[in-house]
Formats: structure tokens, sequence, C-alpha cells
């Protein structure tokens, strides 16, 4: 019975890790990334890279974030325990098996496309409601079609938009806007339309992003 529980256990942890995935994808995370974060998060190990900012920078993924931490210490602690009472007559397999049958159930229930649509509109309408507009994400704030996108393109040395303005660049009908020039260490911003590029220029832009490509293609 010992060995039928932790299997048992493992088959929970597994679809515990496949729910989350499925929330963080209704919040607007790729499923990929929210798959490995979901797991890094559940082992402690692996949750150092660049996409964990995706997580933290976000109130209702954090949230999920900080269940996960603390469900993969007691799931450790608990598959341990098992490992350490295999000769033991005192485990809840049949208990501990509704669990897992419930969580399965629940998992199938998330996937669903309706299901996630919906789960994926209550989250931005909370976000509205309940968040600040500074403690949300970028993607959430800004990327509003599946075009937009927030780019740095980097002039070269020999790039034929230097000495030239954005607005000499860039027609006021296309969709695309200049947030800052990042010079070294400086930022330009109050006068970013004005000044004139300087190659190593790096451009934060905003905006339509196909256009951004067709635009700087050769930046």
């Amino acid at each position: 019975m010992g060995i039928l529980f932790i299997f048992i256990y493992l088959f929970i942890v597994f679809t515990v890790i496949e729910i989350n995935t499925s929330i963080f994808v209704a919040t607007g995370l790729d499923r990929k990334i929210a798959r490995f974060q979901v797991i890094s998060m559940l082992t402690g190990t692996g949750f150092t890279t660049g996409e964990s900012e995706l997580i933290i920078d976000h109130p209702v993924r954090r949230k999920l974030g900080a269940f996960l931490i603390l469900f993969g210490a007691f799931s450790l602690a608990v598959i341990i325990s098992a490992i350490s009472k295999l000769l033991s007559d005192s485990f809840y397999t049949m208990e501990i098996a509704y669990v897992a049958v419930g969580l399965l159930a629940l998992l199938f229930i998330l996937k669903a496309p309706t299901v996630q649509k919906k789960i994926g509109q209550k989250m931005k309408s909370e976000l509205k409601e309940n968040y600040e507009l500074a403690d949300l994400p970028i993607s959430d704030v800004l990327l509003m079609d599946d075009d937009d996108e927030v780019r740095e393109i980097a002039l070269k040395e020999d790039s034929r938009y230097a000495d030239r303005t954005f607005d000499e660049i860039v027609d006021k009908e296309d969709d695309v806007m200049l947030l800052f020039i990042k010079r070294g260490a400086i930022n330009i911003r109050n006068k970013a339309y004005d000044t004139k590029l300087e190659p190593g220029d790096k451009l934060i832009l905003y905006g339509n992003n196909p256009r951004i490509e067709e635009i700087f293609e050769d930046a």
C-alpha cells in the first residue's frame, strides 16, 4: 500500500502542475513558459530565469506562485515520510485516491476552451477592479492587440538613421511610438522626438510590431 500511496501522490503533484499551468495560461501566459515556471516553483529549482519576472510582476500569478512554493515544500515532506514508512499500514491510500480523482476532474474542466476563456475574462476584470495600473505588467497594460509590442531597437554604427530625428523616420500615421532613447547611461524622454539619433542609441518603441519590423529592418 505504501508504494501505491507514493504513486497516487505523485499523480496528484502532476495534476496540480497541469491545473496551475492552465490557470497561468488563462492569465495570458504562454503554455510552455507557464509549465516550466510552475515546475520551477514547485520544486524550488530553476526559478531564476528572466521569465520569472512574468510571475513576480503579476499580482494574480504571484499569489498562485506562493501556493506552489508552499505545496512543493509540503509535497517533498510527504514523499520523504511515505518512503520512510513503506512497511507501515497507516497509509490512507483510498482517501488520497479520491483526492487524485477530484483533481483530475478539475483539470479536465479547466482545460476546456470555454472555461479557459471565462477564467481569462474574469482575471482581466479582477485586475482592472482591484489593482492599480502601476501594479500590472506591461503586457496587461499596453499590449491590447495581438500585434502590439514594446521593442528595443539598437542603431548600428553605420545606421542610416543617424543624424535624423524620430519624426523624420516614422510618419505620424504609423502606429509606432517612441517611449524614450537610451544613450549609454542616459535616458532621453522629454525631447526624444526632437533629438537627433546617434549610432549605438537604443530606441524603446511601442506600437504595431510588423510595422516596427518594416521601418527598422536594417537599423
